[in-house]
């Protein structure tokens, strides 16, 4: 019970130092500069990023956060199993169009799922620099692999030695720099802190870094602090403190020396010593050292003249360097900028633009230059420069581990940086007295993209959810659409369990500002609750404060809805923002509009297809069949895929189809031909003739589509089958004693392409208690696999399955095919429908049937 207990109080610390282990071994086996490992969260459907190696947590916090059902490579790997790779930024856009909207830059990235027996952690994955293709990234993808596996077997180790709850993370990402970034010269000295007994141990090289005698550390760690940091000893003090809890600092630490001059400061704590007996929690013993970098007399002396402002960045964004125009320039003194996170020491630079440009020179090998607005000084009696203009001109060079910028006033600003420019009446640099908002750091590509991928309302609604609402800020969103002029509901989130019903199925003529934003077609923005009472009094409010936004849902004139975007608290909305949201209000109506008129050709597509699928099968006394649909989930959830059997002469003809495409026509088409192959049985026709019969069909009916097809006829008596097929998956033929093969038929390609296409028969031999099984390619094509790898899986679930043994109150087989489906069946996520046929000869006739 004891070695339990202890084992999950040290998870945390375990956790995280695994995590960052596998983070920096996953940048060099994969040739990365940046590598990070998301994790399954408390919350169901969410990744977090928990480890990040190479890159600053802050500069990407929208991605910390990740929906397992977004489409981004992240997400596909954790939820599909399958590993991404994406060599470039060309193929990036191809594939995951959104994530690449939001990082436009070029860089290539792995991502492998980390998995240990039935349960899937999350993802490591590694950015690095572009490749020609795939091909080139073999290796490291492989070794990349091999960590993934080492590392989702430590984490079942972990989740099963004493840890009372699933391995999940759900703080904040927990950052280092990459391996190989550390001071190449200088002098270092290390030490150890026991926080029981407050004794300190240094090592012979500390005192000589210090220039402290070594007797002074034995005082304890305030000293120390104060030694090594004598301008900021709480921030060390601090530091210290959270390693003895078991979690090492979220960033390396820079303090300053008396002269200014930067030390590097390494703490970590050795997570499998226990604490001391009866210890009280924060005990763990600490160690670290301490790297005084040398004051670099030549180059510092040379950058220390240079006209222009020089910052040196480490790859987490924090201030190695500062010559003394920089410091004039980002009005700051260079004792406050050494040391110090770029958003500590320079707060004013946390621009949504001026943070793009700095990722963009983390994740890709050209430099950048860009405008910043930067402030007026507060007062006169400021100790920098005078003030010299409004925006600066700002160049970024980055390297393997530093990223140099310059910066110099700019005296007229481009074009380009009209994005940079600050609101009308705010100083640049400064930030209006309303809430703080993500607004500017929203790209609406990334909404258009997204919303052309959505089809379905509830899709619509749910991508507004996803990609606006945070944009902004927002926590609340109600979507009406327009129906017979009453507006009814179509998706909420975020408001009181009932308080929108009363408003459900409201006429036009209602005085409300969900309908009036509608009827007027302007937007209508509140401040506050306050606002909005006084515009329409009476009207029922769900919160005492909040600001909230009526956008019309109009598509070329046409009335769609309406949209109602809520927030906690009081905030104003910006003329950007105003024009921004009215803006993306008129591309979210163009796509709901787009999904009504899908559900419509939907709900008759699936009709059609209901019909036209058999109710029944055909039956012989010696023969026992049974079939299996199951539509997609993706689009428009009914395709061409169908199943037959027929009656031809004194035999059975067994049939699997696919018709190209998905919707009305696909079914359509698909009608047409089961119809047309069930006349050609009927009549008893050898199968190439029925396959060559229905190709000229198809062809005169030029749908613009092809299909597939698998035909056999079955003499039941004897068990002799001829067969051909029309490039379509051959069959798997499980024998009694369970040997499971896939049957080599010779084919010929698929209906309506080639007029004169022939199509071979080849003969086989059903034994009594043998299984035959068609297919269509949605029940073995899986992505990132080979359909030759998703046949031999179904060939050995078939195996698996067993023989189609007797059990009461159903047909045998049926037990079969519900097992070849089930993991079909629920998997939400099916990009293509899904046929099966099975057929089995029965050992002997039963009571004549």
């Amino acid at each position: 019970m004891t070695g339990s207990a202890e084992d999950a109080r040290h998870t945390p610390g375990q956790l995280a130092a695994l995590l960052l282990d596998t983070s920096t071994e996953a940048i060099g086996a994969a040739g990365g500069y940046a590598g990070g490992v998301y994790l399954r969260s408390g919350t169901p459907g969410l990744l977090r990023l928990a480890a990040l190696a190479g890159l600053p947590g802050p500069l990407f916090r929208p991605w910390w956060r990740m929906h397992v059902d977004r489409p981004f490579p992240v997400a596909d790997a954790y939820r599909l199993g399958v590993q991404v790779v994406l060599p470039n930024a060309t193929e990036t856009m191809r594939r995951y169009p959104q994530f690449a909207a939001g990082l436009p830059f070029q860089f290539g990235s792995l991502y492998v799922p980390v998995v240990a027996g039935s349960t899937t952690f999350g993802v490591l994955t590694v950015l690095r620099p572009s490749s020609a293709d795939a091909a080139e990234l073999q290796h490291h993808r492989d070794r990349l692999v091999r960590l993934a596996e080492e590392l989702g077997a430590a984490l079942l180790r972990l989740e099963d030695g004493g840890a009372r709850t699933p391995v999940a993370w759900d703080g904040e990402p927990v950052c280092v720099r990459p391996p190989g970034a550390r001071p190449s010269a200088g002098r270092t000295g290390g030490f150890a802190w026991d926080p029981v007994t407050d004794i300190v141990t240094a090592d012979e090289r500390l005192p000589a870094v210090l220039g402290a005698p070594a007797e002074q550390f034995a005082a304890g760690v305030e000293t120390l602090a104060r030694a090594v940091a004598p301008s900021d000893p709480r921030r060390l003090l601090a530091a210290l403190r959270e390693t003895a809890t078991g979690r090492p600092p979220a960033l390396p630490l820079y303090v300053a020396a008396e002269d200014g001059a930067p030390r590097l400061v390494e703490l970590w704590s050795p997570y499998a010593a226990p604490a001391p007996p009866g210890a009280p929690s924060g005990a763990h013993p600490v160690r670290g050292f301490v790297v005084d970098p040398g004051p670099g007399a030549l180059a510092d002396a040379a950058a220390d003249l240079l006209p222009d402002g020089v910052l040196c960045l480490d790859r987490l964004g924090m201030i190695l360097y500062a010559n003394p125009r920089a410091a004039q320039l980002l009005r700051c003194p260079r004792t406050r900028l050494l040391g110090r996170s770029l958003w500590e020491g320079v707060p004013w630079l946390s621009q949504p633009a001026f943070e793009d440009h700095l990722r963009s020179a983390l994740l890709s090998p050209n430099p950048v230059r860009f405008h910043v607005g930067r402030p007026a000084p507060e007062t006169d009696d400021d100790d920098t420069a005078p003030y010299d203009g409004a925006w600066l001109d700002v160049s970024v060079y980055p390297g393997p581990s530093i990223l140099t910028c310059t910066f110099r006033p700019a005296t007229r600003v481009a074009d380009s940086a009209a994005d940079l420019a600050p609101e009308p009446g705010v100083r640049p640099g400064t930030s209006s007295a309303r809430v703080p908002s993500m607004a500017p750091l929203y790209r609406p590509i990334v909404l258009a993209i997204a919303l052309t991928e959505a089809v379905t309302a509830r899709q619509v609604s749910a991508v507004v959810m996803r990609e606006l609402l945070p944009a902004f800020g927002g926590r609340r969103l109600a979507i009406y659409l327009l129906q017979d002029r009453h507006l009814y509901l179509a998706w909420e989130n975020g408001f009181p369990t009932g308080f929108l019903t009363p408003f459900e199925g409201v006429g036009l003529d209602a005085h409300l500002p969900g309908v009036e934003t509608l009827t007027s077609g302007r937007p209508l923005f509140f401040d506050s609750m306050d606002q909005l009472a006084a515009a329409y009094p009476g009207i029922a409010l769900d919160a005492q404060e909040g600001a909230r936004a009526f956008l019309p849902l109009i598509a070329s004139g046409r009335p769609v809805g309406s949209c109602i975007l809520g927030f906690d608290g009081p905030r104003s909305f910006s003329t950007e923002e105003r024009t921004v949201l009215t803006a993306l209000a008129g591309l979210i109506a163009h796509a709901m509009e787009k999904a009504q008129r899908y559900e419509s050709e939907a709900a008759l597509a699936r009709g059609l297809q209901q019909a036209l699928l058999p109710r029944r099968l055909s039956a012989h006394p010696l023969v026992e069949t049974t079939g299996r649909y199951l539509p997609g989930t993706q689009g428009m959830e009914v395709g061409g895929d169908w199943y037959d059997v027929v009656e031809a002469g004194d035999g059975l003809a067994l049939v699997i189809g696919d018709v190209q495409g998905h919707g009305v026509q696909a079914a359509a088409t698909m009608g047409q031909l089961r119809s047309a192959v069930r006349a050609f049985a009927l009549g008893d026709r050898p199968p190439d003739e029925v396959l060559s019969g229905t190709n000229h069909l198809l062809i005169d009916l030029d749908p613009g589509q092809f299909a597939s097809c698998c035909y056999i006829r079955l003499d039941p008596e004897t068990g002799l089958a001829r067969a051909a097929r029309a490039g379509h998956p051959p069959p798997l033929l499980r024998r009694p004693d369970g040997h499971t093969e896939v049957v080599d038929l010779p084919g010929g390609v698929v209906l309506g392409v080639d007029p004169q296409a022939q199509y071979p028969v080849a003969e086989l031999r059903i034994e009594p208690g043998a299984v035959l099984a068609l297919y269509t390619d949605g029940l073995v094509e899986h992505p990132g696999l080979d359909i030759d790898e998703g046949i031999s899986a179904l060939r050995v679930a078939l195996a698996r399955a067993g023989a189609p043994a007797a059990r009461p109150g159903r047909r045998p087989l049926a037990g079969v095919a519900d097992r070849l489906t089930a993991t079909a069946r629920h998997t939400a996520d099916r990009p293509d429908d899904i046929a099966l046929l099975l057929a089995t000869r029965r050992m002997e006739r039963r009571n004549g049937r």
